[in-house]
């Protein structure tokens, strides 16, 4: 096994942006939990790179608010408050209604049978009890509505945001409750294949509304992992 922070070359196959899409990967499906330290030595043993770039991926990361620098202490995934995770599903009711309206306008036959497909998978990992999996694909439906919204700069807004959300849902999320209702995404992407904008940003609306309604903001609960071990490779999907 490497030492921490070994001498890896700067060449290493695994870029920042790679590094930074495995960890908001994890963040996404809530296996790094919010307020888990994320160790310069735990990442470069995770991605077998060196500290320069663990380093400037922790300031990618940062510039997204998905991690938090602390001065003497490392980097910490954010924890979000609760006035911050009411900011943020603020932010999504603003932005996401409209872009699925703009999905109404501009979707292709691809891109519909692209996000009926990407609803199969979810109701199938719903079938088989893949929380981690589910939660995944929840968040993704968003991103790809956005994508199909084919607006760049929403689009990364969006993807910033679903993972605030999920670390929002991790910390103040109510115990067994839904993040999604299946029905909701199958009701959006029927709006969008009907061409019904104004449909299709009511749907959105509404939706978040339900996972916001489920946020015990005066609750927050946390949990320590391995960060080595859940980032050195891509876990299953989750039993």
């Amino acid at each position: 096994m490497n030492q921490a922070g070994a001498d890896f070359s700067d060449n290493d196959a695994i870029s920042e942006e790679e590094i930074v899409d495995r960890v908001f990967e994890a963040v996404v499906e809530q296996r790094l939990p919010p307020g888990t330290k994320l160790s310069e030595a735990a990442l470069c043993e995770a991605f077998g790179v060196g500290r320069m770039r663990v380093r400037r991926s922790l300031l990618l990361l940062a510039s997204r608010e998905v991690v938090v620098l602390q001065a003497n202490r490392g980097a910490f995934v954010a924890s979000p408050t609760a006035e911050q995770a009411r900011e943020v599903f603020e932010a999504r009711l603003m932005v996401e209604p409209s872009l699925a309206r703009l999905a109404a306008v501009r979707a292709t036959a691809a891109d519909i049978d692209m996000l009926r497909k990407h609803l199969d998978l979810e109701e199938e990992a719903h079938a088989r009890n893949q929380r981690r999996e589910a939660i995944r694909l929840s968040g993704q439906f968003h991103i790809l509505v956005a994508q199909v919204a084919s607006n760049s700069v929403a689009l990364r807004m969006v993807k910033e945001m679903v993972a605030r959300s999920s670390l929002i849902i991790g910390i103040y999320g109510s115990p067994g409750a839904p993040n999604c209702r299946d029905q909701d995404h199958d009701d959006i992407l029927a709006a969008i294949h009907d061409r019904d904008c104004e449909g299709a940003a009511r749907g959105m609306e509404e939706h978040l509304e339900h996972i916001q309604s489920h946020l015990r903001l005066d609750h927050a609960s946390q949990t320590a992992i391995d960060v080595s071990s859940i980032l050195g490779k891509r876990s299953a999907q989750a039993q």
